[in-house]
């Protein structure tokens, strides 16, 4: 019996990476995205392409309809679409932000509401939440993103809790720097909100270390993050957190190691050496 998968924002980066890996091992996936036309080569791939926006109730139900229509069965949901709105607090449209948690939050667990049921009845299954070590620090221009994924990160250990009983695991997959769209998804969004005004220093200061980060060598290719989800998946006692790729477990022992201020001069200082290098 192969294993079913749900892997949304399946059409680039880690999303379009992870269903890869898990049909090099065998699975059958579901891969959703809104953008359907760009998963055409994961279909030629062996994926079953599904229309899938986590901001439509409608999108979702349909999504989880049709895997139970193709067997009833669902062994891992990989919640990974996502996205980063930046800008100062001040400055970003309640609107927008409102968006950031509909997508990145309330979009996650309403897919959590969907597919659990399915992995409820069969007493097994795995939900990995791609969080962010986003979720562990903070940063300036960034207070919507990062209060985002530290809410799926409490969400995470409480639904663990919850469906252990089940047999249903619940993983954290927390990435570091990682080259995909999110970046300069990220600092258009911060260049529209703040380049200019109050903030426009910090904000030019703060996209030259997201595009710095980007280009270094620091950065890891979306597989990374993949393999991590696959190694995770395929563990008999799975950890509950995975810090991976472009730094992330250096960057969130740095945390441990110091206090909240003396973060802040650290990431000070890594926007000037970062953004230097962009330049």
């Amino acid at each position: 019996m192969k294993h079913v998968a749900l892997v949304t924002g399946a059409s680039s980066g880690i999303g379009a990476a992870t269903v890869r890996r898990l049909l090099a091992a065998g699975w059958t996936v579901f891969a959703g995205a809104r953008r359907v036309a760009r998963m055409q080569p994961l279909a030629q791939a062996g994926a079953h392409l599904l229309a899938l926006d986590v901001t439509d109730d409608a999108s979702m139900s349909a999504a989880i309809a049709a895997i139970r229509g193709s067997g009833g069965r669902l062994d891992l949901l990989v919640n990974n679409a996502g996205y980063g709105s930046y800008g100062a607090l001040e400055d970003v449209p309640i609107d927008e932000a409102r968006r950031q948690f509909e997508v990145n939050v309330f979009g996650l667990a309403r897919m959590i509401q969907l597919a659990t049921p399915i992995m409820r009845a069969q007493r097994s299954g795995t939900i990995v939440n791609i969080t962010s070590i986003g979720g562990r620090i903070h940063a300036p221009m960034g207070s919507w993103y990062h209060a985002t994924k530290f809410a799926v990160e409490g969400l995470s250990d409480c639904l663990r809790m919850e469906l252990a009983p089940f047999g249903i695991r619940v993983v954290i997959i927390e990435p570091g720097a990682i080259r995909t769209e999110w970046n300069a998804i990220a600092r258009q969004s911060l260049q529209q909100q703040s380049g200019t005004g109050a903030y426009r220093e910090q904000a030019a200061q703060q996209a030259a270390m997201l595009a710095g980060g980007d280009a270094s060598s620091l950065a890891s290719a979306p597989d990374v993050v993949a393999a991590t989800i696959l190694g995770a998946v395929r563990a008999n006692r799975p950890k509950t957190r995975y810090a991976t790729g472009g730094g992330a477990r250096s960057i969130l022992m740095l945390r441990r190691l110091l206090s909240d201020r003396g973060f802040d001069r650290a990431m000070r200082l890594a926007a000037r050496l970062l953004g230097r290098n962009a330049g």
